[in-house]
């Protein structure tokens, strides 16, 4: 697994993206900051009352010293950010005061942060009340109004150096067929900023319709839409999981596949099977799960799940990073 996050974690040191951390009463957060700190990955912020953050992290035994900290009750921007938030949400008819709340809250005033360019990326969810999507949607936004958010995981397998990316396994429900091609797409981009040739794999019960069901033809449907908007890319589908990885299996069930069984991006059909399928990799074949990192915001916004790690704190702010510096290349490169 540290190969892989062992060179982002140095590509990231290279350029310090600024990382905000709305949950700072959270002990684990706490104690990835820390890690954080100590090796340089990133510049961190913490969101909250400074006294009662220092006083926690000194209960814990813990060095936060170089910690940026901002306290939304005295924050020298908060005026402008309830502002801002007004402007944003004014088709909602938000009122001052609704806003100066919303900023109060710790999520919020991150998302906020981002939003304004005073920070780089945002990592929350340790807690359901926490999770960082709503204040995402309203404040750092989709990257077109029609464009929906989409999480995938890097399944990694440290010991024969393997990286799959599983998508959509956190957001998207049903996803329609235009909804799953536009996954696809935009896990191949996430691919591509991490230093992979995508090979995508639009997966389905059936192999190149050997089933017969609305469900494969929202798969045939989605693998074609992809084949239109993105005529580089390699993508196949429809296709069942042992045709896309394995190449033995897809000699006799797709000989003429482009994957030739060999995928690095599998696209699941649905959330159930998504989620379900990485859960399974991670705890019955015991793949390393990195993620869900969010696709299709404006700027990097990770959920933590609840059950995280540490390390997995630790792990997803390295990613986010990368992310962060992808966002700011491609945005000066355009």
């Amino acid at each position: 697994m540290r190969v892989f996050l062992d060179r982002w974690e140095a590509e990231a040191k290279k350029d310090l993206k600024r990382i905000v951390f709305p949950e700072s009463d959270e002990e684990r957060v706490l104690r990835a900051v820390e890690i954080i700190l100590e090796r340089g990955i990133v510049v961190p912020y913490l969101i909250g009352d400074r006294p009662r953050i220092e006083s926690k992290a000194s209960e814990l035994g813990l060095n936060i010293d170089g910690v940026k900290i901002r306290d939304p009750k005295y924050d020298v921007y908060f005026a402008e950010y309830v502002n801002e938030y007004m402007e944003l949400r004014k088709e909602k008819n938000v009122s001052k005061e609704q806003a100066r709340e919303k900023m109060l809250l710790p999520h919020y005033f991150a998302a906020m942060m981002l939003h304004k360019g005073h920070a780089d990326g945002m990592i929350s969810g340790t807690r359901a009340e926490t999770k960082p999507f709503r204040p995402a949607f309203e404040i750092v936004k989709t990257k077109e109004h029609f464009h929906k958010v989409s999480g995938v995981f890097m399944m990694i397998w440290p010991e024969n150096r393997r990286l799959l990316f599983f998508a959509d396994c956190s957001t998207q429900i049903n996803p329609d067929a235009k909804d799953l091609a536009q996954i696809a797409m935009d896990t191949a981009k996430t691919a591509k900023e991490f230093g992979f040739e995508p090979k995508i794999a639009m997966l389905s019960f059936s192999t190149y319709g050997s089933a017969k069901h609305s469900l494969v033809s929202k798969v045939i449907e989605a693998t074609k839409i992809v084949k239109y908007e993105c005529t580089e890319l390699i993508v196949d589908g429809d296709l069942q999981v042992d045709a896309a990885l394995v190449p033995e299996v897809a000699i006799k069930k797709c000989p003429h596949s482009p994957l030739k069984g060999d995928a690095n991006i599998l696209i699941f059909p649905t959330l159930n099977a998504g989620n379900i399928a990485y859960k399974l990799v991670e705890r019955l074949a015991k793949a390393h799960a990195v993620g869900p990192i969010q696709q299709g915001l404006t700027k990097p916004v990770n959920d933590l799940s609840r059950g995280c790690s540490v390390q997995d704190i630790v792990d997803i702010t390295i990613i986010t990073a990368i992310q962060a510096q992808r966002e700011i290349h491609e945005n000066t490169s355009n």
